[in-house]
């Protein structure tokens, strides 16, 4: 696999350390849609992010990027390999895992703060707590939110925020319940450039602050460069690992940052690994797998 060295100082808060031993772990992972003569969406997938680490898979668009969160989230099963997450293998659904999605997914009829607070009505511990512990989880649910730029909005109905607002309120929501695991699936690509770069720094503010692993998928080479400490870069379809960047630049990073010859200098490289995987795909009818 290759990498990306970033050379030459600075000021700041240098890479992370994390511990030891992978938190996520996929070995040689399959997914095929429809049946041994179906769609090979995923072949001989490998990769691992360590825990408290802040990991992207980038790609080509059908590469399976979505496939591999839904795989790792366990709401698919691999057709082949193994997929382990803190220590046990991802049998089914995952307790402890965040999610959210391009589309914030917010309840209409709830306000803004009981949209947060939904995940504590079904993960445990916290939905047999949450009656009782109700006031110490709206002071959670209202930090969250402050957290995020939406205090005062408590109340509001999901019509009277705007798409970054309510994206904000998503990211609360995936986080309330406190996961070891926060998987994003293009969680900003629906949003306005400055909204969504806005947004970058929301997200980086909220793993610093609780060092969650995390695991992003986007089509945005920049949002990866500026959010990711592990870039994974997927070949086209059937998707694997063809290159893991590790991405040497100190935080809390800036969007001044992303002008600096270091950062441009990594997008460049991603960006000609991804051109060169488009033009050696084979030409085939075009199918929608991640």
């Amino acid at each position: 696999m290759s990498g990306h060295d970033s050379s030459g100082a600075r000021s700041g808060i240098g890479p992370t350390p994390f511990l030891q031993g992978p938190f996520l772990q996929m070995e040689g992972v399959a997914l095929r849609y429809g049946g041994a003569e179906g769609t090979l969406a995923l072949n001989e997938t490998t990769l691992s992010v360590a825990r408290g680490e802040f990991a992207a898979v980038v790609g080509p668009s059908g590469c399976g990027k979505s496939s591999l969160m839904k795989l790792v989230t366990g709401l698919l099963p691999c057709t082949a390999g193994s997929i382990h997450v803190a220590g046990s293998p991802v049998n089914g659904p995952l307790k402890i895992v965040g999610m959210a999605f391009q589309n914030p997914t917010l309840l209409p009829w709830r306000n803004t703060l009981l949209n947060t607070m939904l995940p504590l009505e079904i993960v445990r511990p916290h939905r047999h707590r949450l009656r009782r512990q109700w006031e110490s989880y709206v002071a959670q649910a209202k930090e969250l939110l402050a957290a995020v730029g939406l205090a005062g909005f408590e109340e509001m109905q999901p019509w009277m925020l705007s798409g970054g607002m309510q994206q904000r309120a998503s990211l609360c929501r995936a986080l309330i319940h406190r996961p070891e695991l926060l998987m994003l699936d293009e969680p900003f690509g629906a949003l306005d450039a400055f909204t969504r770069e806005e947004l970058w720094g929301v997200l980086q503010n909220l793993w610093l602050a609780r060092k969650f692993t995390c695991v992003l998928v986007t089509h945005d080479l920049r949002e990866a460069a500026y959010l990711a400490d592990r870039i994974f870069v997927m070949s086209a379809r059937p998707g694997r690992i063809i290159a893991d960047h590790r991405v040497d630049l100190p935080r809390p990073r800036t969007l001044e940052g992303t002008f600096e010859k270091d950062f441009i200098d990594l997008v460049h490289v991603i960006r000609s690994e991804i051109s060169r995987l488009r033009a050696e795909a084979p030409s085939a009818p075009p199918a929608r797998v991640g």
